[in-house]
């Protein structure tokens, strides 16, 4: 089992080498498993549970002070899930796969999702604070009221609009908020990416990214397959992942295909992203923009 897993693109991290370690037992355990939608759940399970990532424990809070989780996963034979907007949910990624198996649909989202996670046995109710982040929310002038008082106070804040200033302050700020988790795993003959995050410090409540939608946070076909990260509304509006795998379709292998994806994605946007690849002749790529971003594949 071939895994490549990414910790997220942003600014350089301040502990590289213990992220790192994170990032290698994610690809070593997601590479013990037997198949490639076990192995990219159990890879991003790791980043999840670890507080140096924006996924789970440790996520982004939004502007009405509640943590929410998404996640998205799809295989080549173009089953996907996605759950998304979830409070107390850590495995966001075992949501979404719930949603892939045992609904007819591709999303679900909010407290709806979180009470089908819980009927078929993901754990809820999670506290996904931690001392730093209980810290950082503390040291913000932080909006009441009604959502369009939240945008004058965070367009107040940051300038311009609401949703992109929050990622801009983001970026300026700790380099883990841009720390969205992915893996892309491929068994020699079927392939399956998955994405997990808690989004943007300070989005407005109830903001949903790129991190759950399909070809845009996650895509995988028979080709190959993607997991992204950066700045989420610029790549769902780019469609980043569907991008890259669309390259390994035109006969491009898995670093050119990663390579291209973000060198349009950057003329395109003027953001920084970042993605993973693996395509059928057993080649990983990855390629950024931004500052940095970590990956790890299984030896």
């Amino acid at each position: 089992m071939q895994v490549i897993v990414h910790g997220g693109a942003g600014g350089e991290p301040d502990e590289p080498t213990p992220r790192q370690a994170v990032l290698d037992e994610a690809a070593s355990v997601g590479g013990e498993q037997e198949t490639v939608v076990d192995a990219v759940e159990a890879a991003v399970h790791v980043l999840e549970s670890s507080p140096r990532f924006n996924a789970g424990v440790g996520g982004a809070v939004q502007s009405d002070g509640k943590i929410r989780t998404d996640a998205g996963i799809m295989t080549s034979d173009r089953e996907a899930g996605a759950a998304c907007s979830m409070p107390g949910v850590e495995h966001a990624v075992s949501a979404a796969r719930v949603v892939m198996e045992e609904t007819p649909h591709v999303l679900v989202s909010g407290e709806h999702a979180v009470s089908l996670a819980a009927d078929f046995g993901v754990e809820t109710d999670i506290d996904l604070w931690t001392e730093e982040s209980r810290e950082r929310w503390a040291g913000h002038d932080t909006p009441d009221g009604s959502p369009s008082e939240h945008l004058d106070l965070l367009r107040e804040k940051f300038g311009g609009n609401a949703a992109r200033s929050a990622a801009e302050e983001s970026s300026g700020g700790d380099p883990r908020d841009h720390d969205t988790v992915g893996a892309v795993a491929y068994d020699g003959e079927a392939f399956a990416a998955a994405t997990s995050t808690g989004g943007r410090w300070l989005a407005l409540a109830g903001r949903v990214g790129d991190v759950p939608q399909i070809g845009s946070g996650f895509y995988a076909a028979p080709a190959g397959a993607a997991s992204s990260t950066g700045a989420g509304e610029d790549i769902a509006k780019s469609t980043l992942t569907r991008r890259a795998v669309r390259h390994l379709e035109s006969g491009f292998d898995a670093q050119e295909a990663a390579d291209r994806a973000i060198e349009e994605f950057a003329e395109l946007t003027g953001s920084s992203a970042g993605v993973i690849v693996l395509d059928r002749d057993g080649n990983a790529g990855s390629a950024f923009n931004s500052d940095a971003m970590q990956t790890a594949l299984t030896r």
